[in-house]
């Protein structure tokens, strides 16, 4: 399963690019690249894949992915129909070294050193200051000239600064690995199981997908991903549960069926393995 290279273009007299995008298809594909990137979701919600990190992104989450790291945001169905969810996203793309190569060398800079270093696993950023880094990663993608490069500066420091909470989002052992013949096959097994993980999905059926036997496709999904195929649909199922929990429109055995689940035990043993929580523990953590 092989991630796509993409080239990030900057113009060329600014040394970082930064913009931002009101659509739902944004590099919507697995991919990585040489740039660390920096995101946040004003308004957007989906499944993130980062690395081997399967989760649900939504409305308020800013994230920093490191140099390479495959990643990937699948945006919900319904902000692709129209007349109803609209995104907005703003992103930042630049190089460890956009500064110069001993930039990061200065004592003073030892804390964005460790945070760039940090970022290798990605990280999910929280902090008391959340709203002062969301306003510094908009004035960045606004201002003009050197204001930009200044905006950029001032919320890599806010991030890396000692009160902010920088949750790894990747596994620790989790090394890039694909090959070079491997270029579709992840990006068509995910699309796939986002579309259809409300129904059983068959090893054939999979492995058809994949264009491998249905033999080779366990060692070959294990290996890569490192996870089995079966607990990579269940951390779907669960991230749309999630969602639907959040939403509290269904009953929570309703939400397991429409989750994708045949069974309430299933789902249950499931939903805390993934979360940590049962099922209404984890909705009472957002409904009042």
């Amino acid at each position: 399963m092989k991630p796509r290279l993409l080239k990030i273009h900057s113009p060329e007299i600014e040394s970082f690019s930064a913009r931002r995008d009101l659509t739902p298809t944004m590099n919507s594909i697995w991919h990585y690249h040489e740039e660390l990137e920096l995101v946040y979701f004003k308004e957007g919600e989906g499944t993130q894949f980062i690395g081997d990190n399967i989760s649900r992104f939504k409305t308020g989450d800013v994230v920093l992915v490191g140099a390479n790291l495959p990643h990937y945001w699948r945006f919900d169905q319904d902000y692709f129909e129209a007349g109803k969810k609209s995104a907005d996203v703003y992103v930042i793309h630049f190089h460890s070294h956009f500064l110069g190569e001993r930039f990061l060398e200065v004592p003073e800079n030892r804390e964005l050193k460790k945070l760039i270093s940090n970022s290798a696993r990605g990280l999910q950023i929280q902090s008391p200051k959340l709203s002062h880094i969301i306003e510094s990663i908009i004035n960045t993608v606004e201002a003009s000239s050197s204001k930009r490069l200044l905006s950029l500066l001032e919320v890599l420091f806010q991030i890396g600064s000692t009160d902010s909470e920088l949750n790894p989002i990747a596994s620790l052992g989790f090394k890039y690995n694909y090959l070079s013949e491997e270029q579709d096959q992840v990006q068509n097994i995910y699309n796939y199981v986002l579309n259809n993980y409300q129904k059983k999905i068959s090893l054939h059926e999979i492995a058809d997908v994949a264009k491998v036997s249905p033999n080779t496709f366990c060692k070959f999904f294990k290996s890569r991903s490192k996870k089995n195929f079966t607990d990579f649909v269940n951390e779907i199922r669960v991230g749309q549960a999630c969602k639907l929990l959040i939403e509290n429109k269904l009953r929570i055995n309703e939400v397991c069926f429409e989750s994708g689940f045949n069974n309430f035990a299933s789902f249950h043993k499931c939903f805390k393995k993934v979360t940590g929580k049962s099922p209404l523990h984890y909705q009472k953590s957002f409904v009042a």
